[in-house]
């Protein structure tokens, strides 16, 4: 069964909490595609996994890449499954994609202080559930520690 992991943002940015969830993925053997709205987040999220750490990167390629099959992580604006992921992420506002069912998890990352980014989270909390996914949602405490709130 698909679990669908939903991440509430607040008081922090994508940037700060994507590359610490994309580790945590790849240390337990998963291939990962981050699905994002635009090519242009797309690319900006492609520099920052390359450059968030002084010590450290998140080995990754693109869509775009002739490689995107070999990559652990693969950005993409749109669906399909480059690299055989067991996990995809979607950022700003990306909806669940036709072929959800064939993911261990999704991960929906979603903006507190966007009324559109609430909105579309709150169609693909129905989404999940009309599809008999496992659905949970997330938010940080004042640690920034992750915490169920719901299920």
């Amino acid at each position: 069964m698909t679990d669908v992991l939903f991440y509430h943002l607040q008081d922090m940015t994508l940037e700060s909490v994507l590359p610490s969830l994309l580790e945590k993925s790849l240390e337990r053997g998963w291939r990962v595609v981050v699905q994002t709205a635009s090519e242009e987040r797309a690319d900006a999220l492609d520099a920052h996994l390359w450059t968030y750490r002084d010590d450290s990167f998140l080995p990754h390629g693109t869509w775009r890449d002739g490689d995107a099959r070999d990559q652990p992580i693969v950005l993409a604006v749109e669906g399909g499954n480059l690299n055989a992921a067991n996990v995809r992420f979607l950022v700003d506002n990306a909806v669940l994609p036709e072929d959800a069912a064939s993911y261990e998890r999704l991960v929906l990352i979603f903006d507190g202080n966007d009324d559109d980014a609430l909105s579309a989270a709150r169609a693909a909390w129905t989404d999940s559930k009309a599809r008999g996914f496992e659905a949970t949602y997330w938010q940080a405490d004042e640690r920034g520690r992750w915490q169920k709130r719901s299920s």
